[in-house]
């Protein structure tokens, strides 16, 4: 992903707004006790129609689940831009892996509703 996309998301950290994607799919990962269901949206984009993101996981929440969302569904929802910590943050020599690296994510969904098409 072109590095100036989630720069213009930085921009905007702390703001709340209300963004628009598209599903792929669902996934999970691994949680304290037991996995943690997760949901891929794509082309993620402000109120302007502006690209801010071409990817991000989402835990699955209740709200989307209620929204039966079928591949190539469009998702609103209103969100808060985030900043995090990027890469491996442990203290193992052999792996081998990139310095951690600050990025943005949208973060405290909420209003999720699955747009008509």
């Amino acid at each position: 992903m072109p590095s100036h996309i989630r720069k213009a998301l930085g921009a905007n950290e702390g703001k709340r707004g209300i963004y628009t994607g598209e599903f792929v799919r669902t996934g999970s990962k691994p949680g304290y006790i037991s996995g943690v269901h997760t949901i891929l949206l794509k082309n993620i984009t402000d109120e302007t129609g502006q690209i801010i993101t071409d990817h991000q996981w989402f835990n699955m929440t209740k709200s989307f689940e209620q929204a039966d969302l079928k591949l190539g569904d469009l998702v609103e929802f209103k969100a808060t831009v985030k900043k995090y910590i990027k890469g491996y943050k442990g203290r193992r020599d052999y792996i081998l892996y990139e310095p951690t690296k600050a990025d943005y994510m949208l973060s405290r969904l909420t209003n999720i509703r699955k747009l008509d098409k």
